[in-house]
């Protein structure tokens, strides 16, 4: 299946996870962290995430769904933008393929995705944008699953489709080589 790109409520989502955009603490947190929590059950929520302790940033934590209309939610936990000088589009890549692993390692065949670190985190959307499509491109190219990078603003959705273009156009550009 290829990368579908929405704008809808990452909570009204019915896939079998979406990704909850992080911190280390994995404590609840605003944006889409703070709807994440209050969609699933702040407290029972805050209890699974308090028993895994913490979740480096780049790396990906699995809880269940809770009250939420999905059977996971993966914890991913993005950089914060630093000026682009501190390995943070690594460090946001990492981030896509620990959540996607973990996705494939509990027999998961969809998953959303929000636009990690593009919020309170301070990454460029333009730069999230084509990390995240980048990532779960490759992903499914070797894989199956249902994947969707939901996006909260409307008005990002054209931001979405020139980054997606671009990306398609510099990976023809690599497999020419």
């Amino acid at each position: 299946m290829p990368l579908r790109i929405v704008c809808d409520d990452i909570t009204k989502m019915r896939t079998d996870a979406i990704v909850n955009a992080a911190n280390e603490r994995l404590a609840m947190g605003g944006g889409v962290c703070g709807a994440i929590f209050a969609a699933a059950g702040a407290e029972t929520l805050a209890r699974a995430c308090d028993a895994i302790g913490h979740c480096a940033t780049g790396d990906a934590v699995i809880t269940s769904g809770f009250a939420l209309p999905v059977k996971h939610v993966i914890h991913a936990v993005g950089p914060v933008w630093q000026g682009g000088h501190a390995c943070e589009t690594d460090l946001l890549a990492s981030c896509y393929y620990h959540s996607l692993r973990l996705a494939e390692e509990n027999a998961i065949t969809s998953i959303a995705f929000p636009l990690i670190s593009a919020g309170i985190y301070g990454m460029p959307k333009e730069i999230a944008l084509s990390v995240a499509i980048m990532q779960i491109n490759r992903f499914l190219e070797r894989s199956e699953m249902d994947v969707y990078l939901v996006l909260f603003d409307r008005a990002d959705l054209s931001l979405a489709d020139e980054c997606r273009n671009r990306v398609d156009a510099e990976c023809s550009k690599r497999n020419e080589v």
